[in-house]
């Protein structure tokens, strides 16, 4: 009997320990505390980064960044924008406006939400740069998750255990800080992973009709001569990190003008914007782009 009072005595001081440990973690003054980190670190970045904003290769305030790991290649984009930072968080912070936003890549064929016990989904569909049923297209399913949220700071973040082609552990995160003059300073990072096969399909993509595409990234620039871009693996991820970003500014730019409007608004500011970077994100004809978004954007809002 002594000895089942010793365990069970054990036991409830061990509960009452990870008890007291959660409650610390998740009290509002922890939350707050990582909130306002999280929060200052980016509000750093952008000190950091504040001569590059002011004057670079893109003629606007980002900066574009890349890395290519063992099995993985991630970009991020460092940008201010000119819109008030609880527009941006009230907007950005709902699942369901993101479809708006992704609809507008390329890629991307159809998108809708859904609500699985606590957590929203997204359901998304990629396919070719033309116009195709939905039976063609490989389906990705994001989960939707917002961590934190002040108001001066919020992030969120979609996320799929698995992709077309070999790929896998796709990441969309983004987080925005407000800065003095009522603007926006926005991260957004994207990432994904590959195993073999995916880099067989990369390669064989960057051999054939990827031939000769670039990235963002000056590798050299010599006196008079015609800035070399980063090409590869690494130009493959800058240039959809920086469409999906340009599908944020859009969307973002849009919420200024009608309901009616908004979607036209969006296609047109985002196909001029790629075009800006004609020798990287050109692909397909203006007239082409939006005759297939609009199909496709019709076909997302009549199917359940």
């Amino acid at each position: 009997m002594k000895k089942s009072f010793s365990i069970e005595l054990f036991l409830k001081l061990l509960a009452a320990i990870c008890i007291t440990l959660t409650l610390a973690f998740f009290s509002p003054t922890a939350v707050a505390d990582s909130e306002q980190t999280a929060a200052a670190a980016l509000r750093a970045k952008l000190e950091e980064l504040a001569p590059r904003l002011k004057k670079n290769q893109f003629n606007r305030p980002i900066y574009l960044h890349s890395e290519e790991l063992a099995n993985q290649l991630k970009g991020d984009i460092y940008a201010l924008i000119d819109a008030p930072f609880e527009a941006v968080s009230l907007s950005l912070a709902e699942a369901e406006n993101w479809c708006d936003v992704l609809i507008l890549h390329l890629n991307t064929k159809y998108c809708k939400t859904t609500q699985r016990n606590v957590s929203k989904k997204l359901l998304v569909s990629i396919g070719k740069k033309t116009y195709e049923e939905l039976d063609q297209v490989f389906p990705i399913e994001f989960s939707f998750l917002p961590t934190q949220s002040t108001p001066e700071f919020f992030d969120i973040s979609l996320a799929a255990k698995s992709g077309p082609l070999g790929t896998s552990d796709y990441r969309i995160q983004l987080e925005a800080t407000a800065i003095k003059g009522g603007g926006t300073f926005l991260h957004l990072k994207y990432s994904y992973a590959y195993n073999y096969f995916g880099l067989i399909a990369m390669q064989t993509y960057l051999a054939t009709i990827g031939r000769g595409k670039v990235g963002f990234t000056q590798t050299h620039q010599a006196p008079s001569t015609t800035p070399d871009y980063i090409s590869g693996m690494r130009g493959v991820v800058e240039r959809n990190t920086m469409r999906y970003y340009l599908a944020i500014e859009a969307y973002l730019n849009s919420l200024a003008h009608p309901e009616k409007m908004q979607f036209e608004r969006r296609l047109e500011r985002w196909f001029s914007a790629t075009e800006t970077y004609h020798r990287q994100l050109h692909e397909i004809d203006r007239d082409d782009y939006l005759s297939m978004k609009q199909q496709e954007y019709a076909r997302m809002k009549s199917l359940p």
